[in-house]
């Protein structure tokens, strides 16, 4: 049963059972070296070397009982814990003292001190000994205590941010299946089972596609695009020639990573607002290149834009817009980028609407979370 009993912060307490004896035992040879030399360089015969040793195997012997007092003691109420532990030591070194007093009387029988001026002179130094040997038992303990807590707040933190992830994540597949199902809904009350049956055809792949990863997960640029298309696949369904997509992607950046459906909250807004409003439709174009060590997206539509009073002045985005899913945007890549990101929107100098990100580019297998890196 490991006597140390709480988990290691480094290689040199991986294995608390081996950490404790290699610090036992080198202690307490340190302790006889110390004890042994120190004798010898005063002139006493190499005979002084026995008790000395005499005294170390006790004393070892000892702090392998109160390391496990201590271990039960040690997660007890402090005043409780301080108490029977001080008592315990003191038992401890009055047995010690005792018996390196009896043994330096067996062997000299003839010496002028008595047996009360042994052990008065061994209760100072083996007293001495045993409080260095707990107080170190004590320190390493809740230094093993204060770094399992410091992990078991980046493991909590961490978890958070999974979580927060997760839920964001989930934040956009209901908002996109309410309107995707409804439009399905209006095509067969309408007796259009051909077009409502592709377009079920094709919420099914994007589903499919988009549910095969982890909401944590990050994608490429490349797949989030192709999931890009599955989305625009659907929504053409709807507004046939009215929606007309353009992607300029730079291959340079399609290995650059990203979290999975980022894009697609800007798509439904730049939808909702230059598409669905005009008659002749509008333009949206995704484009992707680098910009210096970043990644630059910019989603832009030909629209009328926002008008003032529609739209939110700290975020630039329409106040009636998908509210959540924008939101989101922010949020998503605050989590995975810190504060190495960038999320601004704008109105076109000619109309329309301009959203850009920018975050480190960092290809397929180099990604950081910035949970992480923060």
């Amino acid at each position: 049963m490991p006597l140390f009993r709480l988990s290691s912060p480094g290689p040199f307490f991986d294995n608390k059972v081996r950490a404790f004896w290699n610090l036992q035992l080198l202690g307490w040879a340190a302790w006889l070296g110390l004890r042994g030399v120190s004798g010898l360089a005063n002139g006493q015969p190499l005979t002084f070397l026995i008790p000395q040793t005499i005294s170390a195997i006790t004393g070892f012997s000892l702090s392998l009982i109160l390391a496990v007092c201590y271990r039960a003691l040690i997660s007890r109420r402090p005043l409780l814990m301080w108490g029977v532990s001080f008592g315990l030591s003191g038992l401890a070194t009055a047995l010690w003292a005792f018996i390196d007093a009896w043994v330096a009387q067996i062997q000299n029988p003839n010496s002028e001190a008595g047996f009360t001026s042994l052990l008065l002179g061994a209760v100072y130094i083996d007293a001495t000994s045993l409080a260095a040997w707990s107080a170190l038992y004590f320190a390493i303990n809740y230094f093993l205590q204060l770094e399992e807590q410091n992990d078991r707040v980046l493991r909590l933190e961490a978890q958070a941010a999974s979580a927060q992830l997760a839920m964001l994540r989930y934040q956009l597949n209901p908002h996109f299946l309410f309107n995707t199902l409804n439009s399905i809904s209006t095509l067969v009350l309408l007796k259009q089972t051909e077009p409502a049956n592709a377009m079920l055809s094709r919420l099914s792949a994007f589903l499919r596609y988009t549910l095969a990863n982890e909401p944590t997960a990050q994608v490429t640029l490349a797949q989030e695009i192709e999931t890009l298309k599955l989305y625009l696949d659907i929504e053409k369904m709807r507004f046939e020639d009215r929606l007309r997509p353009h992607f300029e992607i730079d291959p340079v950046v399609a290995r650059a990573r990203l979290p999975s459906l980022l894009l697609q909250p800007l798509v439904e807004n730049a939808i909702k607002y230059a598409v669905t409003p005009q008659e002749n439709g509008a333009d949206i174009t995704i484009s992707a290149q680098l910009a210096g060590q970043n990644v630059r997206i910019t989603v832009s539509d030909t629209g009328a834009g926002l008008s003032a009073d529609r739209s939110d002045p700290t975020t630039g985005f329409a106040t009636e817009s998908t509210g959540v899913g924008l939101a989101n945007i922010r949020d998503r890549l605050a989590q995975a980028f810190g504060d190495q990101h960038r999320f601004d929107a704008q109105r076109g100098a000619d109309g329309g609407f301009t959203v850009i990100i920018e975050f480190p580019f960092q290809p397929d297998g180099q990604m950081t979370i910035g949970t992480e890196r923060t």
